[in-house]
């Protein structure tokens, strides 16, 4: 019997044991395919039984597209004084949200860019006005380097922020920014971003105060694939730490192949030392595989639709996803460097759900059930 086919036995037992960085890789780039997937979907099915697939009805919102961090890989941001800037009014937000209240919504996700021009009161002035025109919707607000950097310009500490934008009615952080957890890596695409070690410090801090968080993994960066481990093994880590002091840490796993049509670092990428990057259908099906294998502490891994279709996250669902996602109504950064799919319908979503061989539930934020209506769902299967 080889090692792979040792480990992959492993993951099948009652208990099965924790994957190390080398066992990780070793399945990542060698596994046969169809075990691989095989052996996370019947993981998936011990972490998260049933035939039910989630999904969130949700909008996302870019209030704001100044920024001055410069990732090379980010089509959507205009640095300060770009005659394309733009930052929305708490009118436009709110009619924003408004029009997901109408479709029965239940959260949005808001996050810009790094906007020096913007202090403290202007976010938790429209925090605390869209929790009292919205009520019933979650506020999923901002990134870990949008904290750092209204921080930098409030003179608070990151935690200071994140209480202020609690008490004022935020319900979670998102994982946005995170991008490639490796600083080798990480210094060469977004060099002002900042360390690894920072984005998991505040993802900590949001944590310990009681915000909702995910994580996030964009890869294809020309990183080894012990690089993407080593991201998904710092993640593991943190969540560790924040289940030992009784907290509920990341309530998800969400990874994507970086989109290089339109930005500085797709076009950098030429000539003789030009690298392999991106990752086509197959590598990132290994890669949400793997995810659900070694992240034995997260219990949702969510298929990414809008950078691979819905086609291949459905067969993700077949190879260790539980979520298909949420149907977002707008998306601009992902879409600005390529991606043309940047909203699904609801029925969209459950008829995709429905012939991968599941049922579709719907949730909020926090992963709790919606709503289980039988009967709309017997009517999008006709």
């Amino acid at each position: 019997m080889s090692g792979i086919e040792v480990i992959l036995k492993g993951q099948l037992s009652d208990e099965p044991p924790i994957l190390t960085i080398p066992q990780a890789t070793l399945l990542y780039e060698n596994a046969p395919l169809n075990d691989l997937l095989f052996v996370a979907n019947e993981m998936r099915e011990k972490r998260v039984p049933g035939r039910k697939v989630t999904y969130l009805i949700d909008r996302n919102i870019n209030y704001t597209n100044i920024c001055t961090i410069n990732c090379h890989f980010c089509s959507f941001y205009r640095p300060p004084g770009h005659d394309e800037n733009y930052t929305q009014s708490i009118t436009q937000i709110s009619d924003r949200i408004s029009d997901l209240e109408k479709i029965g919504g239940s959260r949005i996700l808001m996050q810009g860019g790094v906007n020096p021009d913007l202090e403290l009161n202007w976010y938790t002035n429209l925090i605390t006005e869209l929790t009292v025109r919205h009520p019933t919707i979650s506020l999923d607000c901002f990134s870990p380097i949008e904290i750092e950097g209204i921080a930098e310009v409030s003179g608070l500490t990151t935690r200071e922020v994140l209480r202020e934008f609690k008490d004022a009615g935020m319900h979670g952080l998102p994982g946005g920014g995170a991008e490639m957890l490796v600083d080798s890596i990480r210094s060469g695409i977004s060099p002002l971003k900042g360390s690894a070690k920072n984005w998991l410090r505040v993802m900590e801090e949001a944590q310990e105060i009681g915000l909702t968080t995910s994580a996030t993994n964009v890869f294809g960066f020309g990183e080894t694939i012990e690089n993407r481990v080593e991201h998904m093994s710092k993640i593991r880590d943190l969540q560790d730490s924040s289940i030992s002091k009784g907290l509920p840490g990341f309530t998800s796993f969400i990874s994507w192949p970086v989109m290089l049509e339109n930005n500085t670092f797709g076009k950098m990428n030429k000539g003789a030392n030009r690298v392999e990057l991106g990752a086509g259908s197959v590598e990132y099906l290994r890669h949400v595989a793997v995810s659900r294998l070694f992240l034995h502490n997260i219990n949702h891994i969510q298929a990414s639709w809008p950078t691979m279709g819905l086609s291949v996250a459905q067969i993700a669902l077949n190879g260790g996803a539980d979520d298909i996602g949420s149907t977002m109504m707008e998306e601009n950064v992902v879409s600005a460097s390529g991606t043309t799919k940047t909203d699904a319908s609801i029925n969209e979503l459950r008829n995709s759900i429905i012939a991968a061989g599941y049922i579709p539930s719907e949730r909020d934020s926090d992963y709790n059930a919606i709503s289980e209506n039988t009967e709309e769902i017997q009517s999008v299967v006709r």
